[in-house]
Formats: structure tokens, C-alpha cells, sequence
């Protein structure tokens, strides 16, 4: 029986023969061998158009918008207005039923609603491409792993510096092992610059003509709207305080730690950790996170194999990573040769290992130098070992046409990252030291802290 192959089957089923014929033949099609005719542009929805959204929608533009969605009509509108003739929505679940023709998509919202956007796009078998924090919760992260691989669609977390050579070549510096073992990470953040520290949720107010409040809750429990200005000057919760409330976001730690992890995440190919403890001055409560904390991840010994950097298979030590937010690591991590004696970034890191150190002062881990500067004179990078970049946004379009895989993808490693900063987040919801079990994804040492791993969802918002 024969059927009409639509533009949908054609993209599915050239992507399919591309990428066998690039196991055997190239590893991966490259881009000069991707096929450019105006067939081959992917049909894209975006799931949220104002803000963050507004610039993701620019990065992928190249393509076919065919689909808008977004709960705030005001905060959306310049995007609308850019693409007039597209079908607009606020429910992105009558979209994903009613536009058919939908190849990929990008979830751009607040993190309470990335995962549920994320995996009924991922079940329709449509690549995604979700901003950082990948997820609200850490079962979520699993989902979404397990989701992507099982529907084999391209996808991509939006911590944009996994892009950037300089990251990559940082990568490529530490696995070549010029700084040694490590065993001892510093991270660090100026974030939170929202409020937090709220105990107790705000009054009622009317909701602003234009803003769906249901649908902007989604997953969360039922609340009223408050729009009341707070210390930065925006409303109480959106478009951009949500990050400072439990219930929609997840703190500095979600916001910055998959961009300012990640440097040192990959260079040591670190997974889970296998216990976290968090500190605060503030008391933690149900509402909101404190203004400050520190946390400590101990990360076990780990086996590698050889190739993306490393000369051989080899054993990796333990390693104790101390993340602070609002705060600095103590200054003698900065005295004498360790970092010449400047002040620490206001974002950055610090991979101490027994030959040598890296220091990163920026958000994403595209800077980096080798401390002390005398022992590094002359140094010469190895060659590269992991894939160029293309740019941010080009990487998963390549990857959704049947290309190489973004290496910010939810299988191999977005999923794993998020895991990590969000335990994080787990600890000090928990008031204690928790020990983590990653095959069984729970907390072995205290059964309430679990309820932080795994929320319950408004009903209807079932994932």
C-alpha cells in the first residue's frame, strides 16, 4: 500500500538514513553535508514568546515558526506581532493537539512548567530544545532523560556556554591532566537578584487583563495572583520574581549552577553526587529559599574511558565541590600564586588540583587561566578533542535534521547536570546532610526530604 509522504515523514526518514549512513561513513553528518534546501527548515513552536523566550525564538528564526503559545499576551506581544499570520495560543497543549505540522519545539518558561511542556512535546516525537534549569525537580530530570531517549528526538538544555569553544578547550585542558587530580571545586554566584526569604505568601490582588494566571500556575499549587512591586522592582511573582518562590522556581542555584557548574562539571565528567549538606544563616522555609547558603556536593571516584581528552581509562578521584551564593570562597583561596592575589569575580570557579589550578570569572566557563601564571608560561592547550561548535542555537538545529547530537543534550548530560545543582536544592529544603542514591532516585538517609525530589502536581498538570 502506498501513502503520501508528508514534510513531517520526509524530515523523520532522511534523518534516519542520514544518520546510518554517517555511523558508517563520517561519525555524524558535518554541516556542509547537511542537506540546505528550503524543504529541510524545521517547523518550530515556541512555548513561551516574551523575555528569555523572545531571544530563543530569535535564535532559531532561520527556520519555520509555525506555532506561538504564551499564558501573557502583553509580555508576548512584540513576538506575535513579528509573525502575524502563525496561530497564537495560551495553552500549549491545545497548540501541540491542533497544529499539526509541528517538527520541534522550545520551552522557555518559568521552571515549574519546563518538564510538563517539555516531555508532552517528546512524546508527540518532537525535538525540544528547554531552558536551563532543565527542570523544577530532580525526578523531572530523570523524565526527561528517560523521555527523550525513548522518543529519539534532538534536544538541547539552554546553558548556552556548553557552546563555546573556550569552555570546550577548558574541558579538553583538565581531562589532558595538567592540573593534576582534583579533588577539591569552588563555584560561586552574585545570585539571587530577586527577593527571597519570604515566609509567607501575599494577598490577593485582581489579575491584570491579558495574563491567563491558571495556565501560568500549570503544575503548581493553586494561589492567587499578587502583583505588588517588590525590592528589584518587578511584581511578586512574573514575569521574573517567580525564581525567588518555591512553588515555580528554583533559586540561584537552578538559575546559575547549569551555566556555572558546567565548566568543571564536564571537565571532571562528574554524575551524581552521593551526598550534599547546606548551610544558611536565614531559616529555610516552604515559601521561599533563603537570600544566601552555601552547599557542599561530595562527588565519588569515577572511571573514564579513553578518548574526549583522556590519554588512557583511568581512575578520577573523589571530589568536594563548595557552591556559595551572595558569598565568595574564603579569601586564602585567593592569596599568593593560587590566584596572584586579585578578588574573585562576582561569578565564577576555581578547579584546584595537585599541579596546578584553573580559575574561571565568569558565568559561563568560555574564560578560564592556569594559576600560578609562572608554572604555566609557555603552556600549549592539547589538540582538540571534542566537536566545535557551530553556535548555541545551530547545534540542536543541526542535531534535529539528523546531525551530530548537541552536547548539552537531556541523555548524556543536560539531565545529569540538573540532577546535581538541583540535589543541591534537596538539602537545603531538608535542614540536614542527605545521602543520595541515584539508581533509585531517592534519599537514603531521610524519607521526607523526598518529598523535594518528586512534588505533587495541580490536578490535570499530571506528568
Amino acid at each position: 500500500m502506498s501513502r503520501r509522504m508528508n514534510r513531517r515523514d520526509f524530515l523523520q526518514n532522511s534523518s534516519i538514513a542520514a544518520t546510518a549512513a554517517g555511523f558508517w561513513l563520517t561519525g555524524g553528518l558535518s554541516p556542509a553535508a547537511q542537506p540546505q534546501s528550503a524543504l529541510n527548515k524545521l517547523n518550530i513552536a515556541a512555548i513561551g514568546c516574551g523575555g528569555k523566550g523572545a531571544s530563543d525564538i530569535e535564535g532559531v528564526a532561520s527556520e519555520n515558526i509555525v506555532a506561538l503559545c504564551d499564558v501573557d499576551e502583553n509580555r508576548a506581544r512584540a513576538m506575535f506581532n513579528r509573525y502575524p499570520e502563525v496561530p497564537k495560543f495560551a495553552d500549549y497543549r491545545q497548540m501541540l493537539d491542533s497544529v499539526r505540522n509541528i517538527d520541534a519545539v522550545i520551552v522557555s518558561g518559568p521552571d515549574h512548567m519546563h518538564a510538563h511542556a517539555s516531555i508532552l512535546a517528546m512524546r508527540q516525537g518532537k525535538h525540544c530544545y528547554t531552558q536551563k534549569p532543565l527542570t523544577h525537580d530532580v525526578w523531572e530530570a530523570r523524565q526527561m532523560k528517560e523521555v527523550a531517549a525513548r522518543n529519539r528526538v534532538a534536544t538541547q538544555m539552554g546553558n548556552q556556554g556548553t557552546s563555546a569553544n573556550g569552555l570546550r578547550q577548558g574541558v579538553e585542558v583538565v581531562r589532558s591532566g595538567a592540573l593534576g587530580p582534583v579533588r577539591e571545586l569552588h563555584v560561586w554566584t552574585n545570585r539571587p537578584i530577586w527577593p527571597q526569604g519570604m515566609s509567607v505568601a501575599p494577598p490577593a490582588q485582581e489579575v491584570p487583563a491579558g495574563l491567563n494566571w491558571d495556565l501560568w500556575l500549570g503544575t503548581a499549587p493553586q494561589r492567587p495572583f499578587n502583583g505588588e512591586r517588590q525590592r528589584n522592582g518587578n511584581p511578586t511573582y512574573c514575569p521574573f520574581n517567580w525564581r525567588g518562590w518555591w512553588d515555580f522556581g528554583t533559586g540561584a542555584i537552578g538559575d546559575m549552577a547549569c551555566h556555572t557548574m558546567n565548566l568543571a562539571f564536564m571537565a571532571l565528567s562528574l554524575g551524581a553526587p552521593v551526598a550534599v549538606e547546606a548551610r544558611s544563616a536565614q531559616p529555610v522555609n516552604d515559601q521561599s529559599p533563603p537570600e544566601g547558603c552555601t552547599i557542599i556536593f561530595e562527588f565519588p571516584a569515577r572511571r573514564v574511558e579513553a578518548g574526549n581528552g583522556y590519554a588512557r581509562a583511568m581512575e578520577l578521584p573523589p571530589v568536594r565541590m563548595t557552591w556559595y551564593e551572595r558569598g565568595y570562597p574564603q579569601r586564602e583561596l585567593f592569596r599568593g600564586a593560587l590566584a596572584e592575589g586579585q578578588n574573585p569575580a562576582g561569578s565564577g570557579s576555581l578547579l584546584i588540583g595537585e599541579m596546578g589550578t584553573m580559575y574561571s570569572p565568569s558565568d559561563y566557563g568560555s574564560e578560564w587561566r592556569l594559576l600560578p601564571a609562572e608554572q604555566f608560561q609557555g603552556y600549549r592547550p592539547p589538540e582538540p578533542s571534542l566537536p566545535r561548535s557551530p553556535g548555541h542555537y545551530a547545534e540542536w538545529l543541526r542535531a534535529c535534521k539528523g546531525g551530530t547530537p548537541a552536547l548539552s543534550n537531556f541523555i548524556d548530560y543536560a539531565s545529569i547536570l540538573t540532577e546535581a545543582a538541583l540535589l543541591g536544592n534537596v538539602a537545603l529544603r531538608a535542614g540536614q546532610r542527605i545521602e543520595w542514591n541515584t539508581e533509585q532516585v531517592r534519599v537514603t538517609n531521610n524519607a521526607a526530604a523526598n518529598r523535594f525530589v518528586r512534588r505533587e502536581y495541580r490536578r490535570g498538570w499530571e506528568i
